[in-house]
């Protein structure tokens, strides 16, 4: 018999802001909501290289999914991805990288590795459900894997863009992009660049199995581990266990062990890369993945 998978907590919920045993993120980030742009002038700041690379031309003005009421709603606590849904295009493009009326795109306010990006289904039927049952439907789980797609595409650039200068995989083709070297040429004199890093296997994308927030999203994730905001044992173990789910293992099977999360905050750390068990000893960890894995992943 399948293990019922629960909605999230309404709107209000008295332990909605705090932090829970099983939370993969601590109370400072379940409160860190990032308020929609005050005026238009904050809204037109310069956009950085990755903002460009994501949006390279204006938004279009769409209707969100559903009924949103945006300037009516406090989105606080674990309400804090409502505000994207809801109203993406009052946020700047350094936060909000696409919007659909079917789906939003957002840089992680606490990202956990290099590039941290949220897909989020903007669906008023779907947007509450656990995603294990949200990606039961067929249809739905096809239309979020499509759109999963297009941010994995734009995240494996952006880690191009980021890494590529030091990958030894890079170096012929960079060499060639710099006036260094010939390229080849197919049988009708076509100019052939040598293919580099295949930058999409570096990507992760999925859910975790007990989400922190409460609104449906999915994690497109390069999968260094590498940065400032990862800080602390849950925040590794919510993404290197059975934990997180990846999307294309999806839709589970009813008897699937991972309907049943638990003890994962406790599981000992092991190094993505090199498979070292740290057991609970996270600084050591931290020290390890920033100042060895991290120099030799980015050189590969």
């Amino acid at each position: 018999m399948r293990a019922p998978n629960k909605r999230r907590p309404p709107v209000g919920d008295e332990d909605s802001a705090t932090e829970s045993a099983d939370d993969a993120i601590n109370t400072e980030e379940i409160q860190g909501t990032e308020l929609p742009a005050a005026s238009s002038s904050e809204t037109s700041k310069a956009r950085n290289a990755f903002s460009e690379l994501m949006a390279p031309k204006p938004q279009p003005k769409v209707k969100s999914n559903g009924p949103w009421k945006a300037s009516t709603i406090t989105f606080a606590g674990r309400e804090g991805l409502g505000a994207y849904i809801a109203n993406p295009a009052s946020f700047p493009a350094s936060r909000v990288i696409f919007h659909t009326p079917e789906f939003v795109a957002i840089h992680d306010l606490y990202p956990k590795s290099t590039v941290h990006c949220l897909l989020l289904p903007r669906s008023q039927a779907k947007t509450r459900l656990h995603p294990f049952e949200a990606f039961d439907d067929a249809e739905f789980l096809n239309s979020v894997r499509r759109e999963a797609e297009r941010l994995e595409d734009l995240v494996a650039k952006e880690l191009q863009r980021l890494l590529g200068k030091y990958s030894a995989a890079e170096a012929r083709r960079n060499s060639i992009l710099d006036g260094d070297g010939e390229p080849g040429r197919d049988d009708n004199g076509n100019v052939v660049l040598p293919e580099g890093r295949d930058w999409h296997r570096e990507v992760r994308v999925g859910v975790h199995a007990k989400p922190s927030m409460n609104h449906l999203h999915v994690h497109v994730m390069s999968r260094d581990m590498h940065s400032e905001r990862m800080k602390n044992r849950k925040h590794y173990n919510s993404f290197t266990t059975g934990f997180f789910v990846p999307l294309e293992d999806f839709p589970l099977t009813d008897n699937d062990p991972r309907r049943r999360q638990s003890g994962w905050p406790e599981r000992p750390m092991v190094c993505w890369r090199c498979g070292r068990d740290f057991g609970n000893k996270f600084k050591a960890l931290k020290d390890h993945l920033d100042q060895e894995e991290f120099d030799e992943w980015k050189r590969e």
